[in-house]
């Protein structure tokens, strides 16, 4: 079993349960981390358009995370895990070094949403890298 696989798959988790909260709690979720003024006001006036691509999101953070529960050796083999979990791992790194671009002109996002967007997605990131690394030539 490969920690950081484990860490990395726990993390994508939780992430994927944050982002039901959002559907389940509604705007002040929304707000709280930082999905846009406009998100959160359609969340108010009862607009299908945040649940779905919030749980869109949900489903993508939740096959991550199988993913790396799969590579970790926790669960079984999932078809193509080695590809999945290098494009998994580059789109955390390059989600969190763009961020930091868009900081001082955050499209419809405050600056803060950015940095610490950016920050953990660097970490989930740089955690899957280690992982993969560690447990390559068993996938």
């Amino acid at each position: 079993m490969n920690i950081c696989l484990i860490v990395a798959g726990t993390l994508s988790a939780i992430a994927a349960i944050l982002h039901l909260g959002c559907i389940y709690f509604g705007a002040p979720w929304y707000r709280f981390f930082g999905a846009g003024e406009q998100m959160a006001q359609l969340a108010e006036q009862g607009s299908i358009k945040p649940t779905l691509i919030t749980f869109a999101i949900f489903i993508v953070l939740a096959t991550w995370s199988l993913y790396a529960f799969s590579a970790a050796g926790l669960i079984l083999k999932l078809p193509l895990v080695r590809l999945v979990l290098i494009l998994i791992t580059t789109i955390y790194l390059v989600r969190g070094v763009a961020g930091f671009f868009l900081i001082s002109s955050p499209i419809g996002r405050s600056p803060e949403f950015w940095v610490w967007s950016s920050v953990i997605c660097l970490s989930f990131g740089v955690i899957h890298l280690i992982g993969l690394k560690q447990q390559w030539s068993s996938l």
